[in-house]
């Protein structure tokens, strides 16, 4: 789980963190500053010495490979890895937490101490930040995204290491809201929705189309025009 939002939620480092605006055909990404402030720890352990097949404290559990690379830990308080670097998230997060053959995060499940409240999360990863993932928030909503890869940058200063939460769009997202509504939507490469399904306050079931600046400029919703004649 990383760090978008599904709020990219609590996802690795970063929905809420702020990103340093880069030249046009490059993605948003945070600045060398921003990560230098968020890494907690420049050579988090990655191995055993020793494998016991069961690694117990009092509170974390790691799961290890035949080499000895953690490859998953349940945890009270789970560790944001990307690339050998461990990153602070924006909310603690108590799970359980995938990583690959090399020790990245590469998904995980747990639930997010919010200021809101707690919310549940579960989310697969691209290398560097959520590739797909749920979210049940502490007002009732429920989401579930889908978001398009980014470019992987790696930052010299940081030993050439994969740069995490680089701008991407959430090109899918299903979502019902706290107040029941249901709604689909479909976003063009600048992060806007352009298509949303959803059903009305009246109970129509309709289809909108958005302009690129977010205004809704056709509705199609067959049941709701027939009653309207």
């Amino acid at each position: 789980m990383k760090k978008r939002s599904f709020d990219r939620g609590c996802t690795l480092v970063a929905a809420l963190l702020a990103v340093a605006p880069l030249a046009a055909a490059e993605p948003k990404r945070p600045s060398l500053a921003t990560l230098q402030k968020i890494i907690s720890d420049e050579s988090p352990q990655l191995r055993v010495d020793t494998v016991d097949h069961e690694r117990i404290t009092a509170k974390r559990i790691d799961i290890v490979g035949d080499d000895g690379t953690i490859r998953m830990t349940l945890s009270a308080n789970t560790p944001p890895i990307i690339d050998g670097l461990q990153y602070k998230r924006a909310f603690d997060v108590a799970g359980m937490i995938l990583y690959d053959a090399k020790g990245s995060e590469r998904g995980g499940f747990g639930v997010a101490d919010t200021p809101a409240g707690t919310a549940a999360v579960l989310a697969l990863d691209h290398p560097a930040m959520d590739a797909a993932g749920w979210r049940v928030s502490p007002d009732g909503s429920v989401m579930f995204v889908i978001n398009q890869a980014p470019p992987l940058i790696r930052e010299p200063a940081l030993g050439n290491r994969l740069v995490p939460s680089v701008e991407s769009p959430t090109r899918i997202k299903l979502s019902v809201a706290a107040d029941g509504t249901p709604a689909i939507a479909l976003a063009d490469a600048g992060n806007q929705p352009r298509v949303r399904m959803t059903v009305t306050g009246e109970g129509y079931g309709a289809i909108e189309f958005l302009d690129a600046a977010g205004k809704v400029v056709h509705v199609m919703a067959p049941e709701r025009d027939l009653k309207q004649r």
